[in-house]
């Protein structure tokens, strides 16, 4: 489809708080905002969706074309996406399923939309299933409302403790799923088809919190500092524990993308001792930064006539 006909597709969605006409009226639509793979910038897509579970699911049909659509794309890049159902926005992780979840998952959307299965049927690929599981704390986590600055930085703090429960969840999954190792020194058993969710969750957790930490840098502390001159060497070691974490990131990184081969119990303590230290890193910015913040409104109002 056109940029133009999308484009006017969304303007209509956003007017008639999620309704069209013409050729969607009637079905389930969503708009999926990915960040371009190479741009870096914010594009907006009219999707199909078929809710599961609680969650939606997206095909990467392209109407049955021989290449995956560019949102798809970009989100393999940027798994943090934003999704508009209805009147409602709200930011989701966007996790293709593999093996038989993604199997399964597409009967359930071909039985709901045959449409897909002729889809899958004109082209040679595998269409992608993607999962959007929205970015809501577990109940009684994280602030009520966000008043304050400091209500902010819990509430991003507590998504991306999040995320790292995701990872490690899943990891645990990939472990208790591996098939029993033959005796004899047979073959390593097949991956059991957690590796993008295992991706997709790492990747989330680290590009927002470096793009947490960026703006701290840039932004927070500034302001914070120069109103708290006597606060300099807490504002040191946060500096100086931002550059610890990028280490961290990197080396969890590195860590999951060697799973396949790796020894169980010695992976698990190697994560459990990062999440740990991650942890810390973000329990110490919460005691240094929340009784400063707590008086700053958030959102910030209009600047003062």
């Amino acid at each position: 489809m056109s940029s133009h006909f999308n484009q006017s597709v969304i303007d209509e969605f956003r007017a008639n708080g999620g309704k069209v006409g013409g050729y969607f009226e009637g079905g389930n639509l969503l708009l999926l905002t990915t960040t371009g793979a190479r741009s870096g910038r914010q594009r907006t897509v009219p999707l199909g969706y078929v809710p599961h579970e609680g969650r939606l699911l997206v095909i990467g049909s392209n109407m049955g074309g021989p290449r995956h659509p560019d949102w798809y794309h970009n989100l393999m890049a940027h798994p943090l996406v934003r999704v508009e159902v209805g009147a409602e926005s709200f930011e989701a992780v966007a996790v293709p399923a593999e093996g038989e979840r993604r199997d399964r998952l597409f009967a359930h959307v071909v039985g709901v939309e045959p449409g897909y299965g002729t889809y899958q049927e004109n082209t040679p690929r595998i269409l992608p299933v993607v999962v959007l599981e929205r970015n809501d704390p577990a109940p009684g986590e994280g602030p009520a409302e966000v008043r304050s600055l400091a209500d902010k930085l819990v509430e991003v703090h507590v998504w991306l403790r999040g995320q790292l429960r995701h990872v490690a969840a899943e990891v645990e999954a990939y472990f208790e799923a591996l098939p029993a190792r033959g005796n004899g020194g047979g073959a390593a058993p097949p991956a059991p088809g957690l590796g993008l969710q295992i991706r997709q969750h790492c990747l989330a957790f680290c590009q927002a919190l470096e793009f947490h930490h960026v703006g701290e840098e840039s932004h927070l502390f500034p302001a914070v500092e120069a109103a708290n001159p006597h606060l300099e060497d807490v504002f040191a070691r946060l500096r100086a524990e931002h550059v610890a974490v990028a280490r961290l990131q990197q080396q969890i990184g590195g860590l999951l993308a060697d799973i396949a081969g790796a020894d169980p119990e010695r992976f698990r303590r190697e994560l459990a001792r990062m999440a740990q230290e991650l942890n810390a890193h973000l329990d110490y910015e919460e005691e240094a930064l929340l009784p400063l913040l707590a008086g700053i409104p958030f959102p910030p109002g209009p600047p003062a006539a």
